[in-house]
């Protein structure tokens, strides 16, 4: 029996272990993880900050037989040599190199964020792993308030979780609206009044300037008393390594329709450090999909991959958001309803009959079967795209076909969870509820369905 080839991935997050989960039994997989903790799922830290979820809860389950370094940063690439170097001076061969590096943050441009002697100041945090989790946990029972920078996906999550532990939060948005990036004004002033309604008070059209012995300063001339100023907005992939080694590197590792670097056929790159057809993603789908398509590759298979649809939930106490494809620039015919006094605002845009892009904020019952529509171009007639946004009452699961998808970040349909006998096979066997959790409602209902057709789980 010939040795399995070698591939060594530089990076143990999300994307790294689903590549490990698609090579098990075909190839020797290495992961190099920079971190010194074991895998974990990095969409549901806030989750662990709000208290909801132990660290043990978010952790990552590694196949069998693949070798986890941890403590294990990257330093060079010997493309000649076919090796990783690591800080330590140590090198790890490899046949096939994939770059799973993923994203880092990078600081605003607020005047006092760094003190004289180069460290943060100490009520300052990022959030972007689970020591900046950690670290900014143990703080908040000596904080009586928090201000949020930015407020994006990860924004309102850390924003929520914190007004949930009983701080005083702040929202500081440089845009005119929450969730720029990703919904309209409509939407985005929907989520504030949410936010302000559970306590946290938000500010937009601001930018925060300079941190003082007083507090945060603002651009509008507020200043918010508070102990702790919390980092969420400004990240970009992760590409020094891929620089060093003299790999194309645009905004993200350049790769072709293989997922391979344009300019070294055995190096890979997927996920947040990928930039495909000109875009890079940040978010969990796109990384995931690329991850199998580039297993079922190395294992032989021809496919390729054609740049992914995006789909953005936010996981948050008291905050739906959903967003299929990129409404906001996509163009069509835009049917949307607006009920600011639910604090609900759907829309969809519709090209041809076809749905090009979705926002769904404070009523996502009719998410799966909108998902499935924009999944398979499915031709609406004139009245259906009205008649859903019009639904009231949500979908109960048990009623969804078994081709609806119910989990978007791993593709899985309703058919496929109920074809499992318990959660524990549902998150083994499919991976659902393992991203961004926005899935798990749906798929305890779908379990809890076949109890009472009696089909016992």
């Amino acid at each position: 029996m010939s040795t399995p080839r070698r591939v060594v991935v530089v990076g143990a997050g999300m994307a790294a272990v689903r590549l490990a989960d698609g090579l098990a039994g075909r190839a020797q997989v290495t992961l190099l993880g920079e971190e010194p903790h074991p895998p974990y799922n990095r969409i549901l830290l806030s989750a662990v900050l709000e208290g909801t979820h132990a660290v043990d809860d978010i952790s990552l389950r590694v196949p069998d037989h693949v070798d986890v370094r941890l403590g294990a940063r990257a330093a060079q690439i010997h493309r000649a040599e076919r090796e990783v170097e690591l800080v330590d001076g140590r090198r790890v061969p490899y046949d096939t190199l994939v770059l799973a590096t993923g994203s880092i943050p990078t600081l605003p441009p607020i005047r006092g964020l760094v003190r004289v002697d180069g460290r943060l100041d100490e009520r300052v945090h990022a959030f972007r792993s689970l020591d900046d989790c950690l670290r900014l946990d143990a703080a908040v029972p000596g904080a009586r308030a928090a201000v949020v920078v930015g407020g994006g996906l990860l924004g309102l999550q850390v924003a929520r979780a914190l007004s949930v532990r009983g701080l005083d939060t702040e929202v500081v948005e440089g845009g005119e609206h929450l969730l720029r990036s990703q919904v309209d004004g409509k939407a985005g002033r929907i989520l504030a009044r949410d936010l302000r309604r559970l306590g946290t008070t938000v500010y937009t059209g601001a930018r925060a300037v300079r941190l003082t012995d007083e507090g945060l300063v603002l651009d509008n001339g507020f200043t918010l008393d508070t102990d702790l100023v919390v980092l969420t907005s400004g990240g970009r992939p992760s590409t020094a390594l891929a620089r060093r080694a003299g790999l194309t590197v645009r905004r993200g590792v350049v790769v072709d329709d293989g997922l391979a670097s344009v300019d070294d056929p055995v190096v890979h790159a997927i996920g947040d450090c990928a930039e495909h057809g000109g875009r890079t993603t940040g978010f969990v789908p796109p990384a995931w999909e690329q991850a199998g398509i580039l297993a079922d590759r190395l294992a032989g298979s021809r496919a390729t991959y054609a740049g992914s649809r995006t789909v953005a939930r936010l996981r948050a106490s008291g905050l739906d958001v959903a967003v299929l494809g990129d409404p906001e620039h996509i163009g069509g015919d835009v049917v949307e309803v607006t009920n600011p006094v639910l604090g609900s605002h759907r829309k969809l845009v519709v090209r041809d009959g076809v749905i090009v892009g979705a926002t769904l904020v404070g009523d996502l019952s009719q998410i799966g079967l909108i998902t499935q529509y924009y999944d398979r171009g499915t031709v609406l007639a004139q009245t259906e795209p009205g008649a859903l946004l019009m639904a009231e009452r949500p979908s109960r699961p048990s009623t969804l076909p078994d081709d609806a998808e119910v989990c978007a970040c791993a593709g899985v349909t309703a058919g496929r969870v109920r074809a499992c006998t318990s959660l524990e096979d549902v998150r083994a066997s499919t991976h659902a509820t393992t991203g961004c959790g926005g899935c798990a409602d749906s798929v305890r209902s779908l379990l809890a369905s076949r109890t009472l057709e009696g089909i016992t789980p």
